[in-house]
C-alpha cells in the first residue's frame, strides 16, 4: 500500500529482485467497521474499491496549528461498512483454503487498534460466522468423502506425520473408545452446542474444485495463545482458571493445591526449518461441528478483560492452526500408501492479534498495564521485523531480522523466510478518537505490502495411475450386483457346498422301498444290498477321514514345532531390536540435550551478533557523520582559500593603484619644485643682468587686490625641463560590461566632470537579469560631507556566478568625488605681512598647490572608467 501524496525520497533507488516471478507480495486488505452511534464524527472515508482517505478531526486540526492534511492509502481491496462476511471470505480466505488442500501453507492475521473488529472478523457473531468457521466448513465440504479413518495419520512430536496400518489404527480407536474422558462429537451424533450453533450454520456449501480423489485426508487442529510473551496451550486438559492470575502481588508463582497455573510452551524448529510449539495438543477432527467445538473450548480459556475502550478486549494473541495431512492410496485403491515421503502436511494459521492501545486512553493499571505493554512490544517487534525484511529485499542489505525478540514473530518466521501465502486484514475504526492510532496502522500496512514472500511450490506426483479409488469402488459394486443376481452365497460357501453334494452323489442310489406284493422278494434284497454298499463306503470314508485326521495332526504338530522355533528366533530378534531401540533412545536423549545446548549457544551468539550489529550500525553512523564533517571542513577550506585568494588579488590591485597614485603625485610634486627653482633662477638672472641704478618696482597691495591672481590647476612645465614620461596602459573596461546602479534618490551634481561608462546598463535597482549580462558593477552613492558639500562615492565590484545559479557581487574599491568652494580655503601666505619674505614666489606656488589638492587628469586605462584617473595629495600637517 502506498500513500497518494508525494513524499521526499530518503533512500536510493531500490534494486529489483532477481526472481520477481517466484515471489508474491503480502496481500493487505482493509475493512472499515461501522460507527457505534450515528452521531459520531468520522475520520475515514472509502474512496473506491482499493483506496481509503483519512483526515484529521476538527479538534485535532485546531490543536495542530491549523494543519489539515487528507491522506489517501491504497490496498489490494477495501471493504466498507456494508460488506458481509461471505464477501470478505471469498476474496481473502478462500484462496488460502484452496492452497491448503493442494499442500501449501498459508497465514492470515487481523491487525488493528483495540475495538476495531478483529475478533468479529475472525470468529463472527451468532447468525453470521466469521472467517474461521467458514474455512473449516469449506475444508470438510471438499474432503468429506475422502477422509481417512481416525488414527490412520498420527502426528509425531517433531512436527511430522506418520501413516499407521489398519490394525494399529483400530487399536488406537478401541483405546479411545474405552477412555473415560469426554470425546468430541463425530459427525452429527451429538447435538451441537447452541452457544455457537448459529456461527457454523453456513448455508453456502463452498468447496474446492478438483480435489485429488486418489488421496486420503485428515484434519488436525490446535489452539494456542501468546500472553505476556509466553505461549500457552488452550486445549490442554489441565485444571485452569482464567480468572486467577498466574502471579501474585509479590511477583512469585501461586502455590495452591487447588490451582496449578498452565505451563508455557517452547518453540522449536523442525528439519524443514518450520517453527512449531513443542508439546502442543493437536486434535484430529472429522467435521466442522467437531472442529469448532474444539475451538470454542479453547476460546473460553482465552484471556479477555474489560477496558475503557472495549468491553471484551483480547489480552493475548490467539493462533488457531489447521493442519491437513494427505497421502495417496496404493495401486489397488484400497489402503493408504505406507511411504513417508509421499505424505504431505500443509498448515493454515489463523491469527487474531490483540489490539494496540494507549494507556492514557484505556486507563489500564496493574495486570492490565503489564498486558498492554507486552502487546505493544510484540506488535512493535513485528513492525521492526517487517521494516528490516523490506529493507533487505528492496536495497540488497543483509541485516539480521530480529525474529527472536518476540514469540509472535519467532513463531511465524518460516512464513516470511520460507514459502507460503501471507494475508493481512487491517481493521480500522472510523471514529475520530482513534485517528492517531489509525494513522500508525495505515503506515504499517503501507510498509507490509512491499514485503515479498516466496511462492509455494507444487507437491510432487506419486507416479501411480489416477482414478484408482473410483475404479476399485466400481469393481466392488459390480461384483455385489452379480452375486445378488445369482441369489447364492459368496464364492467360498458355494465351493464347500458342491464338495458335500459330490460326496453324497458318490453313494449308490437308494431303490424304491415300496412293497406292492407280499410275495415280493426283490425289493428287500436290493435295498439290503444297497445299504451294505453304502455301509462299506462309509467305513472306507471313515477310515480315510481317520487317516487324514492323523496326517493333519502330524502336520499341526510339525507346524507347531516350527512356530515355536520361529517364535524363539523372533524373540531373540526382538530382544536385539529392543537393545538397539534402547541405545537409540539414549542417543536421542543425548542428541536432544546437545540440541538444547546448541540452541542456547545459538541464542547467545544471536544476541552477541545483535550487539555487534548495533555497534556496527553506530560505528557506521559515526563514520558517516565524521566523513560529512570532513567534507564540510574541506568545502569550508576551499571557500576560505577562494576568499583569501580574492582578498589577495584585491589587496594587490589596491596597492598597485596606490603605488601608481603615489608615483604620479611624486612626479607632479617634483615637476612643481623644478619649475619653482627655474623661476627663481630666472628672477635671479634678471636681477643680476639689469642695471644697478634702476630699482625694482614693488607692486602695491591694492594692485594685488585689484588684479586677480590667475590660478591654474597645475603650472605649465618649464621649457628647458625634460618632460616627465607618463606610463600608459590599456583600460580594464575594454570588453567588459558594467551595471551602472543609480538610485532615484541621487541629486544631479552639475559638475563639468561626470563619470561616464560606455556600454553600461543603467538601472535604478539591481536585478538578477541585469547582473547576469555583465561582469562589473558600479553603485553611485551620495552623502552630505562635514563641510556641507555633497560627496559622491562610486562603489565598484565584480560580478560572480553562484553555485545555486544566481549572481553575487564582490566589492573591490570605492572612489570619492567631492566639490569644494575656492573661497572657503585659507591662504598660507598672510596678506597682513607688509614685507614678503624672500621665498614669496615659493609660498605663492605653494598656495596654488594647496588649493589644487585634488588633481584629475585623463589617462587611458584608469580604474575609474574609460578616461578618468584621480590623484589626491596628502594634507600637510602644521609644524
Amino acid at each position: 500500500m502506498k500513500a497518494a501524496r508525494a513524499k521526499t525520497p530518503r533512500r536510493p533507488v531500490p534494486k529489483k529482485p532477481s526472481n520477481p516471478s517466484l515471489k508474491d507480495p503480502v496481500g493487505v486488505y482493509c475493512r472499515v467497521r461501522p460507527l457505534s452511534r450515528p452521531d459520531q464524527e468520522c475520520c475515514i472515508e472509502v474512496i473506491n474499491e482499493t483506496t481509503v482517505q483519512i483526515h484529521p478531526p476538527d479538534g485535532y486540526r485546531v490543536f495542530r496549528n491549523g494543519e489539515y492534511r487528507e491522506t489517501q492509502y491504497s490496498f489490494k481491496e477495501v471493504f466498507g461498512t456494508l460488506v458481509v462476511q461471505k464477501e470478505l471470505f471469498d476474496v481473502v480466505a478462500k484462496p488460502l483454503v484452496e492452497d491448503l488442500i493442494r499442500g501449501k501453507n498459508g497465514l492470515l492475521f487481523t491487525y488493528g487498534v483495540t475495538g476495531s473488529g478483529k475478533t468479529h472478523t475472525m470468529t463472527g457473531s451468532p447468525g453470521d460466522g466469521g472467517l474461521l468457521p467458514r474455512c473449516l466448513d469449506m475444508i470438510f465440504n471438499s474432503i468429506g468423502p475422502f477422509q481417512a479413518k481416525r488414527f490412520v495419520f498420527k502426528l509425531d512430536e517433531k512436527n511430522g506425520v506418520d501413516v499407521q496400518c489398519e490394525v494399529d489404527a483400530l487399536l488406537e480407536r478401541q483405546k479411545r473408545d474405552v477412555m473415560p474422558v469426554p470425546k468430541t462429537p463425530s459427525g452429527n451424533r451429538r447435538q451441537i452446542d447452541p452457544e455457537f450453533a448459529d456461527m457454523i450454520n453456513v448455508q453456502d456449501h463452498c468447496k474446492v474444485e478438483e480435489v485429488d480423489e486418489d488421496n486420503v485426508y485428515s484434519v488436525f487442529v490446535s489452539y494456542i495463545e501468546i500472553y505476556n510473551n509466553y505461549i500457552y496451550d488452550l486445549l490442554e486438559e489441565a485444571p485452569f482458571d482464567p480468572i486467577k492470575p498466574k502471579w501474585n502481588n509479590c511477583n512469585t508463582p501461586v502455590r495452591n493445591g487447588d490451582f496449578i497455573p498452565p505451563q508455557s510452551k517452547i518453540l522449536r524448529e523442525d528439519q524443514n526449518h518450520n517453527m512449531y510449539v513443542t508439546g502442543c495438543t493437536e486434535v484430529e477432527v472429522k467435521s466442522t461441528e467437531e472442529a469448532f467445538e474444539v475451538f470454542w473450548r479453547g476460546q473460553k480459556k482465552r484471556r479477555i478483560a474489560n477496558t475503557q475502550l472495549n468491553r471484551e478486549s483480547s489480552r493475548s494473541h490467539s493462533v488457531f492452526i489447521i493442519k491437513l495431512a494427505q497421502a495417496p492410496l496404493d495401486a489397488d485403491g484400497d489402503n493408504v500408501l505406507q511411504e513417508k515421503e509421499q505424505i504431505t502436511l500443509s498448515q493454515l494459521s489463523l491469527v487474531d492479534l490483540a489490539g494496540s492501545e494507549r494507556t492514557n486512553r484505556t486507563k489500564a493499571e496493574g495486570n492490565r498495564l503489564r498486558e498492554a505493554g507486552n502487546i505493544n512490544q510484540s506488535l512493535m517487534t513485528l513492525r521492526t521485523c517487517i521494516e528490516v525484511l523490506r529493507e533487505n529485499q528492496m536495497y540488497g542489505t543483509n541485516k539480521m531480522v530480529p525474529y527472536r525478540d518476540s514469540k509472535l514473530t519467532h513463531l511465524f518466521k518460516n512464513y516470511f523466510d520460507g514459502e507460503g501465502k501471507v494475508r493481512m486484514i487491517v481493521c480500522v475504526n472510523p471514529k475520530a478518537e482513534d485517528y492517531e492510532e489509525s494513522v500508525q496502522v495505515m503506515r504499517f500496512a503501507e510498509m507490509t505490502q512491499e514485503v515479498e514472500v516466496a511462492r509455494p511450490v507444487d507437491k510432487p506426483l506419486c507416479g501411480l495411475t489416477p482414478g484408482r479409488r473410483f475404479r476399485n469402488q466400481a469393481f466392488r459394486e459390480e461384483l455385489s450386483r452379480k452375486l445378488e443376481i445369482r441369489g447364492g452365497p459368496i464364492n467360498g460357501e458355494t465351493e464347500e457346498q458342491s464338495v458335500s453334494e459330490m460326496l453324497l452323489q458318490s453313494f449308490p442310489p437308494l431303490p424304491s422301498c415300496e412293497l406292492l406284493d407280499v410275495n415280493d422278494d426283490q425289493t428287500l434284497p436290493k435295498l439290503i444290498e444297497v445299504l451294505e454298499k453304502r455301509h462299506k463306503l462309509r467305513q472306507m470314508l471313515s477310515e480315510e477321514f481317520g487317516k487324514n485326521v492323523l496326517a493333519f495332526k502330524t502336520m499341526l504338530q510339525e507346524f507347531d514345532s516350527s512356530i515355536v522355533s520361529k517364535e524363539n528366533y523372533i524373540q531373540g530378534k526382538l530382544s536385539e531390536k529392543e537393545k538397539i531401540i534402547a541405545g537409540q533412545k539414549m542417543e536421542l536423549e543425548r542428541l536432544e540435550k546437545k540440541t538444547k545446548t546448541l540452541e542456547y549457544k545459538i541464542e547467545i551468539l544471536e544476541k552477541t551478533a545483535t550487539i555487534y550489529e548495533e555497534d556496527k550500525r553506530n560505528l557506521q553512523q559515526e563514520l558517516e557523520s565524521k566523513s560529512q564533517k570532513l567534507q564540510r571542513q574541506a568545502s569550508d577550506k576551499r571557500r576560505l582559500e577562494a576568499r583569501l585568494q580574492g582578498m589577495v588579488v584585491e589587496t594587490t590591485m589596491k596597492w598597485e593603484k596606490e603605488c601608481e597614485r603615489r608615483v604620479a603625485a611624486k612626479q607632479l610634486e617634483m615637476q612643481n619644485k623644478l619649475w619653482v627653482k627655474d623661476e627663481k633662477l630666472k628672477q635671479l638672472k634678471a636681477i643680476v643682468t639689469e642695471p644697478k641704478n634702476e630699482k625694482p618696482e614693488r607692486p602695491s597691495r591694492e594692485r594685488d587686490r585689484e588684479k586677480p591672481v590667475q590660478r591654474s590647476v597645475s603650472p605649465s612645465p618649464v621649457p628647458n625641463a625634460p618632460p616627465v614620461r607618463l606610463r600608459h596602459r590599456r583600460s580594464r573596461s575594454a570588453g567588459e560590461r558594467w551595471v551602472d546602479h543609480k538610485p532615484p534618490s541621487n541629486l544631479p551634481t552639475e559638475t563639468v566632470m561626470q563619470p561616464h561608462v560606455p556600454h553600461a546598463i543603467t538601472v535604478a535597482a539591481a536585478s538578477e537579469k541585469a547582473l547576469a549580462k555583465c561582469d562589473k558593477y558600479m553603485l553611485t552613492h551620495q552623502e552630505l560631507a562635514s563641510d556641507g558639500e555633497i560627496e559622491t562615492k562610486l562603489i565598484k565590484g565584480d560580478v560572480f556566478k553562484t553555485r545555486g545559479g544566481g549572481q553575487a557581487v564582490q566589492f573591490t574599491e570605492i572612489e570619492t568625488l567631492k566639490q569644494e568652494s575656492p573661497t572657503g580655503r585659507k591662504r598660507r601666505s598672510s596678506p597682513s605681512n607688509p614685507n614678503p619674505p624672500e621665498d614669496a614666489a615659493d609660498s605663492e606656488w605653494t598656495d596654488v598647490e594647496t588649493r589644487c589638492s585634488v588633481a584629475v587628469e585623463m589617462r587611458a586605462g584608469s580604474t575609474l572608467g574609460p578616461g578618468y584617473q584621480h590623484h589626491a595629495q596628502p594634507k600637510r600637517r602644521k609644524p
